[in-house]
């Protein structure tokens, strides 16, 4: 005879709350626990996160029948290798809050006709590389000044500058992986600490844009390949190394990661991601690997 002890938690379930608009209170935490068989919970950030271990992933659909409407963003990891050791993140609205092109566009004088043209590429409805090209071109002979103004207006997203000061602080490699391009990556990767960036290069003739970009393009199977570059450089297998990003051309790179953020994304890619920032900010990645707030650096 041999006793069954109680269920071994190798899994981890993280909610957090959008902190600007909700409490993660007690009684949901109780609720959501009792619901799964989670073991007992484990506070991350006072009212705003917790982690509630469990022997396997819950059904989603009986966690969001008790959270309902509320923005709680909801992840569910094993708790091996959890904290991941290299971040690949996407620039244009997922680490600054704006597409850069789009500011450009507005420069020029042609700001909806390059918007429209982004908002299908990111959503995979037209090919990236041909939308890029086809609006680089749209910007020849817009003068060097502009990607000053643009560059001087750009904003952080909420928690960009805790997400990667604080995995830096933990050994982790930081790289900025963008189908933007460098004049402006450079500019975000010193100001946050990125380790490393890589993104497309607009060409110029000294005073104006040519209307081209240095070939290849940095493209979705661009943005794949150089995570496993990185991986492989610096010995670190995919299975710990985390991706977020936000549109379509992030998508072969959320799914190549260990861990796949997809964050305030696009349906295609929300849909496709195995993990989630709908309502919270890029702190929301830092609990979904188990740090605690008094972990966090800025």
């Amino acid at each position: 005879f041999r006793p069954h002890g109680p269920p071994a938690m190798n899994y981890v379930l993280t909610l957090v709350a959008d902190r600007a608009a909700t409490t993660l209170d007690a009684a949901t935490v109780a609720e959501i626990a009792d619901a799964t068989g989670a073991g007992p919970a484990e506070t991350l950030s006072p009212g705003e996160a917790v982690d509630l271990p469990c022997p396997a992933p819950p059904p989603p659909a009986a966690i969001a029948a008790i959270l309902g409407a509320r923005p709680i963003d909801v992840f569910c990891l094993p708790v091996a290798g959890r904290r991941k050791r290299l971040l690949a993140a996407d620039m244009d609205s997922t680490i600054i809050t704006c597409e850069v092109i789009d500011e450009l566009a507005a420069e020029a004088g042609i700001g909806a006709e390059i918007a429209a043209i982004t908002a299908r590429s990111m959503a995979g409805e037209i090919d990236f590389a041909t939308a890029l090209r086809d609006r680089v071109a749209r910007l020849r002979d817009t003068r060097l000044t502009a990607l000053d103004r643009v560059a001087a207006r750009l904003r952080c997203t909420e928690g960009a500058r805790e997400l990667i000061a604080t995995m830096r602080a933990h050994g982790a490699v930081t790289a900025l992986i963008s189908g933007g391009f460098t004049f402006f990556t450079a500019r975000i990767a010193e100001c946050l600490g990125f380790s490393a960036h890589f993104a497309n290069r607009l060409q110029d003739d000294g005073q104006v844009l040519t209307g081209t970009v240095t070939e290849p393009v940095l493209d979705r199977d661009a943005k794949e390949r150089i995570l496993r570059e990185l991986a492989q450089r610096h010995a670190i297998p995919l299975a710990e190394t985390m991706a977020i990003g936000d549109g379509a051309n992030d998508l072969a790179m959320l799914a190549t990661a260990g861990l796949g953020i997809a964050f305030r994304a696009k349906p295609l890619v929300a849909d496709a991601a195995r993990a989630r920032i709908i309502h919270g900010t890029l702190r929301a990645a830092l609990f979904a690997q188990g740090y605690r707030l008094s972990e966090f650096r800025e």
